[in-house]
């Protein structure tokens, strides 16, 4: 009997002669992941301070702070163009300087109105390096290591939301507890938000220390310096001829994703983006930026005062640095998909819980002492149920799932469905959260459980499978 087994595809099994040179250049890649975590919770050291400055109620107050959102939607969608246009590394030097601008703009506004410009610009930003940081690891990453690698994204977003949260809390207390305070001839908060130079500007120097994408390259006709990067991150015991002829051949049967090509199967879109759309709306409308943007404001709504606030928020980022660690560990030997929905039950524990407690009357302006420890412990469940699962594994999802010829276009959209869906979720809480704050953790709790037969029907688990092999 003739066996019909087929040979390893070419770089199946890959193992780099340096794996800590692979991991350098998925971690510097992923620092736009760090930018994303420290923009995105640094603001939580400012809300009061900008709602006190400015004299704004909750409406406009939610306004400021989510319209970064905004630019983050738009630099998501437009990053996949500008991406295969001018290559990886520039759209990640782009990004850092337009991250530099935010910072010192967003330190030394001169009113309301041009604080939420340089936000959007800080958006922006944000969301060309939400697209390139999945996309660039992925294509660099050997397959065996895709996941890990691919989940320095999220790794990156939680050290950065939990550095940020460390850094507010150092300056408030430098600043005698008061975001208002003096500080290097600033107010506390200005300098919070303008401390994001320094990764900024990490940020640039580090995209010139790493290659270009090799399926890039061999898209503009750099075949041997392609051939030279893949040598570098897969290993010269590979066929590197074969592996330049498989990306290639995959390349001869595509051409440039562009939104045209998404369209079709009967709802507009094709169903894989839908699939990715909704992994993204999911992530998002569980309300984990709720922690994140807003956890000081609402510990100090329910009698926390301002410097355990920030310590409670900074436990948090704890916790979600853990939970991401796990998921590192366990991507890419359970896979994308049980971890999803590990996640997903963990997350409808821990907010439901948090939806019981805030439930209960406020006595002399605080909870009681028992919902009150079950608030803070819930809040701490749900965020390492999330950052265990949904926080690292809709990176990778989104990184890997989408055929080929469509993936930065599909990518794209997909990114920019989490950021519009985000900025939802973070313009609506300040106002639900006055109509009723036990009432708005009861909707996240249900995204959270709707999202359990969202992955056991549509989503398809995409662990160690060849970016060739999607679709």
């Amino acid at each position: 009997m003739t066996s019909t087994a087929q040979a390893p595809r070419p770089g199946a099994t890959a193992h780099p002669d340096h794996l800590g040179h692979v991991i350098f250049i998925a971690a510097a890649a992923a620092m736009g992941g760090f930018l994303f975590g420290y923009d995105s919770s640094v603001i939580n050291g400012a809300v009061e301070a900008i709602r006190d400055r400015y004299d704004v109620g909750s409406a406009v107050l939610a306004q400021v702070i989510a319209i970064a959102l905004i630019g983050c939607a738009i630099g998501a969608a437009t990053a996949g163009r500008i991406a295969d246009r001018i290559g990886r590394i520039r759209c990640m030097q782009i990004a850092a300087v337009l991250f530099t601008i935010s910072a010192v703009g967003s330190a030394l506004p001169f009113a309301l109105w041009d604080l939420a410009m340089w936000r959007v610009i800080g958006g922006f930003a944000i969301g060309m390096a939400s697209v390139i940081g999945p996309a660039y690891i992925a294509e660099v990453s050997p397959p065996a290591y895709r996941g890990r690698l691919g989940s320095f994204q999220q790794a990156a977003i939680v050290v950065g939301i939990a550095i940020s949260q460390l850094v507010n809390w150092g300056l408030l207390n430098a600043a005698g507890g008061d975001q208002r305070g003096k500080l290097m001839g600033l107010e506390a908060w200005q300098v919070m938000l303008g401390v994001m130079v320094v990764p900024a500007v990490l940020y640039g120097l580090l995209s010139l220390a790493i290659p270009e994408s090799p399926r890039f390259l061999i898209s503009v006709g750099r075949r041997e310096r392609a051939r030279e990067i893949l040598a570098e991150v897969e290993g010269k015991d590979v066929d590197l001829d074969a592996r330049v002829h498989e990306i290639e051949t995959a390349m001869k049967r595509e051409h440039k994703s562009t939104f045209k090509d998404l369209l079709g199967g009967g709802f507009f879109f094709k169903p894989i983006v839908w699939i990715g759309i909704g992994l993204s709306v999911f992530q998002q409308f569980v309300g984990i930026n709720v922690a994140f943007y807003y956890s000081s404001t609402l510990w100090q709504s329910v009698g926390v005062d301002p410097s355990q606030s920030f310590f409670y928020s900074f436990t948090t980022s704890i916790i979600n640095i853990v939970g991401t660690v796990i998921a590192m560990i366990f991507v890419d030997r359970v896979g994308r998909k049980p971890l999803a929905l590990v996640g997903s039950v963990g997350m409808v524990i821990g907010l439901a819980l948090e939806a019981w407690a805030f439930s209960h009357p406020l006595v002399d302006g605080k909870l009681p002492a028992a919902q009150g420890w079950v608030a803070l412990i819930a809040a701490h469940v749900f965020v390492l149920f999330f950052a265990l699962s949904w926080g690292v594994v809709v990176w990778v999802f989104l990184g890997e799932m989408f055929p080929n010829r469509i993936r930065a276009a599909a990518l794209g959209v997909a990114a920019s469905a989490q950021w519009i869906a985000n900025w939802a979720i973070t313009a609506s809480f300040p106002s639900l959260a006055d109509w009723n704050l036990s009432g708005t953790y009861v909707i996240y709790t249900v995204f959270a459980a709707l999202s359990i037969p969202f992955v056991l029907k549509f989503v398809k688990e995409t662990k160690g499978k060849a970016l060739e092999e999607m679709g």
